[in-house]
């Protein structure tokens, strides 16, 4: 059996906010396995494993740039140590000033774009400058070009949140809708074909391991984890899920009857995948330990 070392209960606990003990528990039934683990503790603890993966701490903005007919769109997301910095009128005319580079110069990739001129130098010296003036790090962090199909419509809620939707067919307040839809909703895919297979598969273990502990049969399981399947794709699939302004109608209906589809669809947010936070992680094990000692 794999030894489980205080990183590794360390790194699980940041991801799944469970308790520190049930982490190494968990750890120690998967032999090591991190995303063995994880499965097991959303199996024990339900969606209570899975609240730090939503909770994101890292500052900045994410910018957006649509060209005039539409047919050209960019998002870039860049990050500060501060909330206060992001909302400094340099930083975001730099964000925005460099969203348009990534639309009219493709850039590779963010080493590229740093290297793109920006006024009398490039963008990585604006940025360079603005830290030394400020006096706080700032990172370009990713980017996304959208060539469109039909057109492209953006929509950004408060800094922090940016969607660019391709829409073939349709129109633009349809395609603002979706785009507001899908910054509300985060569907991780347009439809099924876009969701891993990988992790269809764990929803499926999940579900099954779960009726299990409940004492369901086991002739059972296999038709209650297709259920539980099914209800996981209608929840984070973009056609399946209900309408934010209107809860009767999907998106699928929508596109239907205004004979649109949606060809493809960016989504940032702020920090997304960033963990910020820091927990004093010998104060906890001394803490845990005194209590199993008075149990």
């Amino acid at each position: 059996m794999a030894a489980i070392s205080a990183a590794q209960v360390k790194e699980l606990r940041l991801k799944t906010d469970a308790p520190m003990m049930e982490c190494k528990k968990a750890l120690t039934e998967a032999d090591g396995d991190m995303a063995k683990a994880e499965e097991i503790l959303r199996v024990k603890l339900g969606n209570k494993a899975t609240k730090a993966a939503s909770r994101v701490t890292a500052e900045g903005v994410v910018v957006v740039y649509v060209s005039d007919d539409k047919k050209l769109g960019a998002i870039l997301e860049v990050n500060s140590e501060t909330d206060f910095v992001a909302k400094n009128p340099e930083f975001l005319q730099m964000a925005r000033e460099a969203v348009k580079l990534v639309a009219e110069k493709n850039p590779a990739d963010v080493a590229a774009l740093l290297e793109l001129p920006l006024g009398e130098t490039t963008v990585e010296g604006v940025r360079k400058a603005l830290v030394g003036k400020i006096g706080e790090n700032m990172t370009f962090r990713r980017f996304a070009r959208v060539e469109a199909q039909g057109f492209i419509e953006q929509y950004v809620h408060g800094s922090r949140i940016g969607v660019l939707v391709d829409m073939v067919g349709g129109n633009e307040e349809l395609a603002h809708d979706i785009a507001m839809h899908i910054a509300a909703t985060k569907p991780k895919a347009i439809d099924e074909t876009g969701i891993d297979h990988a992790l269809i598969d764990s929803e499926r273990r999940i579900a099954i391991e779960k009726a299990r502990e409940a004492g369901k049969p086991e002739a059972m399981l296999e038709r209650i984890a297709e259920g539980s399947v099914k209800k996981f794709l209608k929840e984070v699939t973009l056609v399946n899920q209900p309408f934010v302004k209107d809860d009767k109608k999907s998106v699928a209906d929508l596109l239907k009857a205004a004979d649109a589809k949606i060809a493809s669809y960016v989504l940032y947010v702020v920090g997304e995948g960033i963990e910020k936070r820091v927990d004093d992680f010998a104060a906890e094990v001394a803490a845990q330990q005194a209590a199993a000692a008075k149990a």
